[in-house]
């Protein structure tokens, strides 16, 4: 565990995190899935972060990796349908002595508030980076916005056309976040596969 002198949070460890897969059962495929969202977000962070890059603050690289390989801590538990694995996942984070790793994990599947005018002026909190990491991400392979959005859809919508609008709703959020965010990079949206390191556990 790492303590942020400039936030004082306390932040897991990549060998934390990999742990607390391990203790709460991960699935391999949803274990396989949060490595690449972790990789997707060090990424946007580490490219924010560049010296060439004028952003006023951008969420610390520790922060943001603890939030994507916990994101779905709780997946397995709730495959049931017995929890909401957001909030579910929050909850543990917070068992663990990571409340801000919770909200963070609780926040990847819907932003409780989305905030332009901050993102215009280059401010990306740990929480946006995530849940846009998230949805480029589709299982273990990195995906367009659309992509993930068809197959979120396909998968959770069970056909109903008001969870699907919800859906729809959420990815028009993340599609203006995405605007945002590569408006401060130096590759488009669609070349972040290209800037990636492959895994390397």
């Amino acid at each position: 565990m790492t303590l942020s002198s400039a936030m004082a949070i306390a932040i897991p460890s990549r060998p934390t995190c990999l742990a607390l897969m391990e203790q709460y059962d991960m699935l391999d495929n949803i274990r396989q899935h949060s490595l690449l969202v972790a990789r997707v977000a060090e990424t946007l962070v580490r490219y924010l972060h560049a010296p060439d890059v004028e952003t006023a603050d951008v969420a610390g690289v520790e922060l943001v990796i603890a939030g994507a390989l916990l994101h779905d801590i709780a997946k397995t538990r709730c495959l049931d349908g017995s929890c909401r694995h957001a909030e579910e996942g929050q909850l543990i984070c917070e068992e663990h002595g990571y409340p801000e790793i919770g909200r963070i994990v609780r926040e990847h599947v819907i932003l409780s508030s989305f905030k332009p005018d901050r993102y215009r002026n280059g401010i990306f909190p740990a929480r946006e980076i995530v849940y846009y990491a998230d949805k480029r991400v589709r299982h273990d392979q990195i995906v367009s916005l659309q992509d993930r959005l068809d197959y979120i859809i396909e998968r959770y919508s069970d056909h109903n056309p008001l969870i699907e609008q919800r859906i729809k709703d959420n990815f028009l959020t993340c599609q203006e976040l995405e605007g945002y965010l590569f408006s401060f990079l130096p590759f488009s949206a669609d070349r972040l596969a290209d800037h990636v390191p492959a895994d390397s556990d």
